[in-house]
């Protein structure tokens, strides 16, 4: 077998097609001519586990473990999971390809930006859970939510994109509240429903899927 050095796990199917499409587009970019990037795709029951999601449970280990177990079988250096709030599971379970984790390529990012105060845009779930927050704070980065309204507004924006039902005014709305939080503080996206009808060339934008895609490109073309 020809050793590919990126797994990806496939799970929601807008979701990972985003991933796949910007995947390809940023090694492109850097391989030139007709190049694509070179991965391995195990397509995962995304209806199971998205039914256990968000809360981590031995259900939700077991579900995604036999995935997992299948890609630590494989010639592969570096595992890709399209779905940030996944990885509260992905680090209790016993991987042995190097995870190319949003949050940790994130942290990195702030500090080399230097920035020390942050607005988190996620999931209402995510927002109001300890999980990002927590790491944020552990490397002295201060994180600021957005208000209720606008909490529960940003995780109807991350429902429709994910239903595929969204709106031009919708999409509106929700670039004015970005911009809205950005004008004093960078805003960071931890949720790839939202990333993927994000503003475009924003500099007080932080994307971790689009840190997680440039970490495993990044993989792929080190020697």
């Amino acid at each position: 077998m020809i050793k590919n050095k990126l797994a990806i796990l496939g799970l929601g199917s807008r979701t990972t097609s985003f991933y796949l499409k910007n995947l390809n587009k940023i090694y492109n970019r850097e391989k030139g001519g007709f190049s694509t990037c070179p991965f391995l795709l195990l397509n995962a029951d995304f209806n199971t586990i998205n039914s256990l999601l968000p809360y981590v449970s031995e259900k939700l280990d077991n579900a995604v473990s036999q995935y997992t177990n299948q890609i630590n079988s494989l010639k592969v250096d570096s595992l890709l999971v399209p779905n940030i709030t996944l990885h509260k599971t992905i680090d209790r379970l016993t991987i042995s390809q190097n995870i190319i984790h949003p949050v940790h390529l994130s942290i990195k990012k702030i500090k080399e930006n230097k920035w020390k105060k942050v607005v988190l845009f996620g999931s209402l779930f995510s927002m109001k859970s300890d999980y990002i927050k927590n790491q944020f704070k552990a490397n002295n980065i201060e994180v600021i939510l957005p208000n209720e309204e606008d909490m529960v507004f940003i995780d109807e924006v991350r429902k429709q994109i994910y239903d595929e039902i969204e709106t031009d005014d919708l999409i509106k709305k929700y670039h004015s509240i970005i911009y809205k939080y950005s004008e004093e503080n960078p805003v960071i996206l931890s949720c790839t429903e939202l990333s993927i009808l994000k503003p475009k060339e924003h500099k007080m934008l932080l994307d971790m899927a689009e840190i997680q895609m440039e970490g495993a490109i990044h993989q792929v073309l080190v020697d």
